[in-house]
């Protein structure tokens, strides 16, 4: 793994820009999701990595594991067209996903509820794989991994952000605050195993892809990276 200069998170307007959209339709709403989103754009440097990655491709991108959708409301406020789709195994968060996204008048935006440890969906193109791998065991994570990679377009890319089972202080971090999300009802599951980067090269050499694994913490204290993949 080679150590860079790290892609910055949004700057404080354009984080508050896009969450407005995640603003209740009531005064006296819940606005969590606002919140959360604002605080997650202005701190993660997750979502500008991805614009750039993926800036050059013309391909269809499908975001396994969407959560919420920002990815969509990132790329497009990013200047980055590409055909989206979002699958989540959380059908609440797509509801909310679809929502929005309407509201934000979001073009070639879709959401759908799927299940991804049970089966995966259709695409060739692009793929984003963002903070799901540690979520499913290790038969998963290889049957995710070698989908994945088949999707992969020669005029696309595979975005992985993953936590990696690595010693020291960010690594017990990022299981702390991944397991704490889970008891909260954040997030659906806690998290069952982090990917060695053994298991991701292993996974992407058999699928004939070129790779970068590189650090992606920004200011926050967890044990993040980024793996960008492309076919030759």
């Amino acid at each position: 793994m080679t150590a860079v200069l790290e892609t910055r998170p949004l700057d404080g307007a354009r984080a508050r820009s896009i969450a407005r959209a995640f603003l209740p339709d009531g005064a006296f709403g819940n606005r969590w999701n606002y919140f959360y989103t604002r605080t997650k754009l202005g701190s993660d440097p997750l979502y500008p990595a991805v614009a750039d990655a993926l800036r050059d491709t013309t391909a269809p991108l499908l975001d396994l594991g969407c959560g919420l959708g920002l990815l969509a409301h990132t790329l497009r406020e990013d200047g980055v067209d590409l055909p989206y789709r979002g699958v989540d195994i959380d059908a609440g968060k797509i509801a909310h996903a679809r929502r929005v996204a309407d509201r934000a008048r979001l073009r070639d935006v879709t959401f759908d509820a799927v299940d991804l440890s049970r089966v995966m969906p259709e695409h060739a193109g692009s793929v984003a794989l963002l903070d799901v791998l540690q979520y499913v065991d290790t038969p998963a994570q290889i049957r995710i991994l070698d989908t994945a990679t088949a999707m992969v377009a020669p005029c696309g890319k595979l975005f992985i952000r993953s936590g990696l089972e690595t010693p020291g202080w960010r690594a017990r971090t990022s299981k702390a605050f991944d397991t704490l999300a889970a008891v909260a009802g954040w997030m659906y599951s806690a998290p069952r195993r982090y990917p060695s980067e053994a298991l991701l090269r292993d996974r992407l050499d058999a699928a004939g892809l070129r790779y970068a694994i590189t650090p992606l913490n920004g200011n926050t204290p967890f044990n993040n990276w980024q793996i960008v993949a492309w076919r030759e």
